[in-house]
């Protein structure tokens, strides 16, 4: 595909996205407007002028544009449907209870919340099936008219599973070819001519960048497996001083004010979930207790900010003495020692409620790097010595590799979705990614265990 004709179906995918976002929006827009004026709006006592109607509803697509942007629900043709529209449904569920408020505040009757919170349920459900009518559709008519890319694969000396992670995607990617990096660059260069992009897998520094420079020559799209040092790089900021380009990477993380921020809203929000949470973390100590007489949480060190030790409080998921042999172990699939209720609690992440406390005293923050065990950090660094890296910041109870990643996530990709937290973090961020873990909560194989004889998640050709 020539660069002309690259060009074209990139704006029509744009235009495609555009269009297919506008008749979302307007879909949604629109059956707020129709349950606004048949019932919100004779809630009030005094009801708007056709100016105010349309600013409610325009104040409405606002709020749904923003919300499901936040939740990237726009990425029509890129995300799979189940995902997007999973993304969206949270995203409207938040704007409808955000409207709820709004109604309640301009009612100001307190009789009719009970009312209008039906109402809003009801516009909730109707908004899910319109999104995921629309994005169904959309979706369909772009992989119909945007066939995937033909890709060649560039791999270098170590083996993953990017390619056949890739091939499950056969909407947006097609690898049909492949060649390793040793070979002379003319010959890679050559072999270009005949794909639509190429996939550079895991290769050499300089063989990449001399790969990267052919297909920037030669129009061709380029996806590449970043090394940690193009994570540093990329958090960098230009310095504009001399007629001689220069980057800066400050390699800080978040300044003071931030940081002051970022640790009371970790109170805040620990506090409320401790407040929100206490009835199902009583019901669910309940019926731990009861299943094997054993006690309803365990406590396990863990390493957060600088490497400090500090004791993690989860539900326990598993049977009493799991690791009775002293040897330290994640979760595998089928695994055995996880017990009935303890497959519930870790599905649903109830699990995980408990570390609202080590939020509240400090331990870890809402939003950081996993925290690992030390036996288990000392595995990884033994193959990824970097992996100590995400010790920079303070542990989390979400982040960028719990959103992005998996229970069973590589260590090296672990410690590379870490990274880009570390150097992008920032308040925003962080709300950000704590609105995305609504989205996760729903995603089964976000859950799946490392494979059946597996003691961690690490790379096994590095």
């Amino acid at each position: 595909m020539d660069k002309k004709n690259t060009n074209n179906v990139e704006t029509n995918k744009k235009i495609f996205r555009f269009f297919s976002s506008v008749v979302l929006v307007a879909v949604l827009a629109a059956l707020f407007g129709v349950m606004w004026y048949m019932r919100l709006q004779m809630l009030m006592t005094q009801r708007f002028l056709s100016i105010g109607n349309y600013l409610m509803i325009g104040l409405y697509a606002v709020l749904t544009i923003l919300v499901i942007n936040t939740f990237k629900g726009f990425a029509i043709g890129s995300g799979r449907i189940s995902i997007l529209t999973m993304s969206q449904a949270i995203a409207m569920g938040l704007v409808n209870a955000m409207e709820f408020f709004i109604v309640i505040l301009m009612t100001r009757i307190k009789s009719l919340m009970w009312m209008t919170l039906a109402y809003i349920i009801v516009l909730t459900v109707v908004d899910c099936v319109a999104v995921l009518a629309v994005t169904f559709i959309s979706t369909k008519v772009y992989r119909m008219i945007f066939p995937p890319f033909t890709i060649l694969n560039i791999f270098g000396q170590y083996e993953n599973d990017l390619v056949i992670k890739m091939n499950r995607r056969a909407d947006k990617y097609r690898i049909t070819g492949e060649m390793s990096c040793r070979e002379p660059l003319e010959k890679i260069t050559k072999e270009l001519e005949n794909y639509d992009a190429v996939l550079i897998n895991d290769v050499p520094s300089e063989i990449r960048n001399d790969i990267v420079k052919a297909c920037f020559a030669t129009d061709k799209r380029v996806y590449f497996t970043p090394k940690i040092s193009d994570i540093l790089i990329k958090g960098s900021e230009e310095v504009n001083l001399f007629d001689t380009p220069l980057y800066l990477c400050k390699n800080v993380g978040m300044d003071g004010i931030s940081s002051a921020i970022k640790r009371a809203g970790d109170i805040l929000f620990s506090g409320i979930g401790i407040i929100l949470t206490s009835p199902i973390m009583i019901v669910t100590a309940i019926l731990i207790h009861a299943y094997d007489g054993g006690p309803a949480l365990y406590k396990q060190t863990r390493c957060t900010i600088g490497g400090k030790d500090y004791k993690i409080m989860k539900f326990r998921s598993m049977i009493q003495d799991a690791e009775k042999d002293g040897k330290a172990r994640l979760a595998s699939q089928n695994d055995d020692r996880i017990t009935p209720i303890g497959h519930f609690i870790r599905a649903t992440r109830i699990d995980e409620l408990p570390q609202f406390f080590n939020i509240l005293k400090g331990d870890m923050s809402i939003v950081g790097p996993r925290p690992e065990r030390p036996e288990i950090i000392a595995e990884y660094v033994k193959e990824v010595p970097e992996f100590a890296f995400r010790t920079h910041v303070k542990a989390g109870l979400t982040g960028y590799a719990q959103v992005y990643g998996k229970y069973n996530t590589t260590s090296y990709d672990k410690l590379k979705l870490d990274m880009i937290y570390c150097e992008k973090c920032s308040v925003l961020l962080d709300i950000q990614l704590i609105l995305m873990t609504l989205r996760v909560i729903f995603t089964r194989d976000a859950t799946e265990g490392v494979e059946e004889g597996a003691i961690n998640a690490n790379v096994h050709n590095k």
